[in-house]
Parts: C-alpha cells; sequence; structure tokens
C-alpha cells in the first residue's frame, strides 16, 4: 500500500503549476541525481530535453521551460529567492550556457535545447525526457512523468519502489476514506490523530511541528503578498491583479507592517456579515495571483489549486476563531493532506489526467473535510464534507486561456474555498447515517469521469474557454 505522507501534498515550490512547473524541475534535479549515481554526470558537453503531451502544449504558458532550466542549473524551488529567477534564466537564454546541476558550464540553447512535442506517452500525459552527450556520443536517455502535485515518477521505474514517496509502513495505512473512517471507529481517535501517528513514523513531534509551520507562514506570507502587490500578471493577457482592490477596500485604515501583524489585525476587526465572501475571495486570489506570477506558494494539493485550503482555513482564524492558534493550523492541515492523499491514490490530482476536478475540486474536499473537524464535526462528518465538496465539482474541465493558469483557474480558487465552507456547513447539520454516497465512491465517480472527458478539456488548452476566447481581443 502506497503510504503518503502531509508533506508530500503540501509542498512548497514556485509557481504557476506544480505538474508543469515543480514537477519537471525535479524531474531535472532526479535525472541529475541519477546521472552522478551512475557515475555519468561529469564531462557533459550538450543536453537536450523534450515535453510531450499535455506538458508540451501548455508549457510555454505554465514556465515549464523555465523550470527545466532552473532545474537543470540545480536551484532548488524551495528555496530560491523568487527575485533571483528571472535573471538566472534571462542569462542562460543570452549566453546561451548553463551551469549544469550548479557545478560547470555547457552550452545550451534553450530555444533548441527544449523540444515542444505535441505527441502523448502512452504512461501520463505530462512526459518529459532528457538526453546527455559527451563529445556527440549519447550516455542517458531517461524519461519522467509529472504526475501532478509535483509528484515525479521515472519512466524505467513506475512500478518500483524508488518512485513511492515513502518507503515505509504507517501504522495505519490507509487507501480509502472507508479504511480510515474505520480506525476512527476503533481508536475513538480524530482524523488528525490518526494521520499525526502516521506522521510519526516518519518524524519526531518536533520535526512535524516545524515542517507545518513552515508550510503555513509561507501560506500565510503568499496572501500577504498578494493583498499588497498591485498590477498586471506576467503573460500577455493582461489581467488586472484584483486580491489588491479587493483587500484594500476591505481593510480600510488598518495599520500593520508583516504577514503576523496583518493576521492579528484583521483578527481584531469587527466583519460585516455581507463581507466574508469578500474576505474569502480576497483570501484565495491573493495566493493564485502571486502562483501566476512566478511566485512561492504551497500546493494544496497543486498550485494552480493552491488558494482554496489557505482561503478556508484563514476564514476559521478570521471568522470563526479569533483564538486559533497553531494547534488548529495543525489540526487543519493534518486533515487536509490525508483527504488529499486519499484522492490521489483512487484517482489523481492532475488536470492533465482529470480536468479541473482533480485540483479544485479535491482542494475543496480537502479544505472541506479539514474546516468540519475544526468545526467540532465527527470523522464521518468530515468525511461528508469532503464528499459534498467534491460531488459539486465533478466533471470540471481544465481549459486555461493562452495555456496560462489565470483564465479561469484564479477565480476558480476562491469558488472552491467558498463551496469548501458551504460543505463544511452542510455536513455538519447532517446526520452521516442518512448520507446516500459514500466519500468512496464520489472518488471513483471522479477517476471514471477523468477516463471519459475528452482530453482537449484536459490541459490541452484545445477546448472550451481557452479556444473560445480571442486572445487577440485581451
Amino acid at each position: 500500500m502506497e503510504c503518503i505522507s502531509i508533506f508530500d501534498m503540501l509542498k512548497i515550490g514556485i509557481g504557476p503549476s506544480s505538474s508543469h512547473t515543480l514537477g519537471p524541475w525535479r524531474a531535472a534535479e532526479r535525472w541529475i541525481n541519477h546521472l552522478k549515481k551512475e557515475n555519468n554526470f561529469e564531462g557533459i558537453t550538450a543536453i537536450k530535453v523534450n515535453l510531450y503531451g499535455s506538458l508540451s502544449l501548455t508549457g510555454r504558458g505554465h514556465a515549464t521551460d523555465l523550470a527545466v532550466i532552473l532545474g537543470l542549473a540545480g536551484q532548488d524551488p524551495e528555496y530560491i529567492s523568487v527575485t533571483e529567477i528571472q535573471p538566472l534564466v534571462d542569462n542562460v537564454k543570452n549566453l546561451h550556457k548553463i551551469k549544469f546541476g550548479n557545478r560547470y558550464f555547457i552550452d545550451f540553447n534553450s530555444s533548441t535545447s527544449i523540444i515542444f512535442n505535441r505527441e502523448f506517452l502512452p504512461f501520463h500525459a505530462n512526459a518529459i525526457k532528457f538526453t546527455a552527450f559527451k563529445n556527440n556520443i549519447e550516455i542517458s536517455n531517461d524519461t519522467y512523468y509529472s504526475i501532478g502535485g509535483g509528484f515525479v515518477v521515472r519512466e524505467e521505474l513506475i512500478h518500483a519502489k524508488e518512485n513511492r514517496e515513502i518507503h515505509k509502513t504507517f501504522p495505519y495505512p490507509i487507501q480509502k476514506a472507508k479504511e480510515l473512517e474505520n480506525y476512527c471507529k476503533e481508536t475513538k481517535l480524530k482524523i488528525s490523530e490518526i494521520v499525526l501517528e502516521n506522521e510519526r513514523s516518519l518524524r519526531t513531534d518536533t520535526g512535524i511541528d516545524i515542517e507545518i509551520k513552515r508550510i503555513w507562514d509561507t501560506m500565510l506570507e503568499c496572501m500577504y503578498i498578494g493583498c499588497h502587490t498591485e498590477g498586471t500578471l506576467p503573460g500577455g493577457l493582461n489581467v488586472r491583479r484584483r486580491a489588491f482592490d479587493m483587500h484594500k477596500k476591505l481593510k480600510g485604515e488598518l495599520e500593520y507592517n508583516s504577514p503576523k501583524e496583518w493576521l492579528n489585525t484583521i483578527r481584531k476587526t469587527e466583519v460585516k456579515f455581507r463581507e466574508i465572501l469578500k474576505w474569502v475571495s480576497c483570501f484565495a486570489l491573493s495566493v493564485n495571483e502571486v502562483n501566476a506570477s512566478l511566485g512561492r506558494v504551497v500546493t494544496a494539493p497543486t498550485n494552480g489549486s493552491a488558494g482554496v485550503i489557505p482561503a478556508v482555513l484563514m476564514y476559521y482564524m478570521v471568522l470563526e476563531n479569533h483564538e486559533a492558534s497553531f494547534t488548529d493550523i495543525k489540526q487543519f492541515l493534518l486533515v487536509a493532506g490525508e483527504i488529499g492523499s486519499i484522492f490521489k491514490k483512487g484517482a489523481t490530482i492532475s488536470a492533465a489526467m482529470g480536468g479541473c476536478q482533480a485540483e479544485i475540486g479535491v482542494s475543496s474536499a480537502m479544505a472541506a473535510g479539514a474546516l468540519t473537524e475544526l468545526l467540532g464535526g465527527t470523522p464521518e462528518q468530515v468525511l461528508m464534507a469532503s464528499e459534498i465538496a467534491m460531488e459539486h465539482h465533478l466533471g470540471m474541465t481544465c481549459d486555461p486561456i493562452g495555456g496560462l493558469v489565470q483564465v479561469p483557474c484564479i477565480e476558480r480558487n476562491a469558488m472552491g474555498a467558498i463551496k469548501a465552507i458551504n460543505a463544511a456547513e452542510l455536513a455538519l447539520e447532517s446526520n452521516y447515517l442518512n448520507a446516500k454516497v459514500p466519500l468512496d465512491m464520489v472518488i471513483s465517480s471522479m477517476w471514471e469521469t477523468a477516463k471519459d472527458m475528452n482530453n482537449k478539456y484536459k490541459e490541452t488548452s484545445e477546448g472550451g474557454l481557452a479556444v473560445g476566447v480571442n486572445l487577440s481581443d485581451c
């Protein structure tokens, strides 16, 4: 059974896409490590990178070529300064050289060394092939698949343990939601407590808290940056940032100097009933505007859906419980991460495989379940909330205009957050014994829907809004 940590579902990385940016970046990193393991890293004189399928069709809009360059240059998406990204990429493009693995320079023309192919490879819609040469002799040819949420698998090891994110066995191994529910019944523990026991098999309590705090700090900083950055998003669609204007109207005369001061100040204000949805939407928009501009976000479970979970968690902290602490944040993220992993195991979190239901739908389900536990819901109500949220995202297509993670992606995060809150409230007012659709059934239905969905609606920009909007009018 595949054991997935919440820290694999909630990864820190650079936008705009976990599968098209973070995945290829990590694939380049893994390929370099493989070359070193095979003693083939030193002395390489040329590299070719082939992108296939969805990774190619929307690769330019998703900054896949930039991610490949940064990965080959040995940069880390978790820690690279955002301000260093464009200068580093521009330097490679202008000099036609790259510092391979951050060790030595080789010739690299990004226009000819990165090749965009419309062909789809069999295993997954997002494929990337790296080829290395020493004096015109091919010495390495490796294919990797970016399967969503920053997860990457190597073709030769698709079924091997090396491609699994976690190698240990959890005390409570979970493949389906029903198994999680049964553990809670047997132990009388909350879902968050079951998940915490699993995480303790990988890290100390201190290590878990450090990582969760780092994730939350990244989310909070991302919202802060998004709410305080004015202007137009890059990419050519001329999409104006809206979080700045919304936040300016909502905050009024509030004063603060840092993300934490900002949070504490907002929590002390009296929010009018009609402003609640505006605040939630503002939080969600802010994250995905940062994501769309190659900012640092947390996959939740993907970059394209990164705004839903922080927006719903902020809703709880700002509007439901002004006394909420790190304990609440930890509880929320433990539940959200586990629900996301169940979707990954039973279906997909890749829009290239399942459409936007696999991204916004899953993130909404994660947030709904997590919020329900914080509001006092039972494990059964938590799973019901997740089911309700996904049920109302089934069949959602992925048709980004211009191949950019902007329209309709950014607004969908706001809608996903609102649906998550609504789903939590419905579940809390419901008797789970009367539920007609269990979470496992909706996950199965989502996967069947994904398989039946036409490829042009699965992150290829070949159907729907992507072809219905005239880019010359933007």
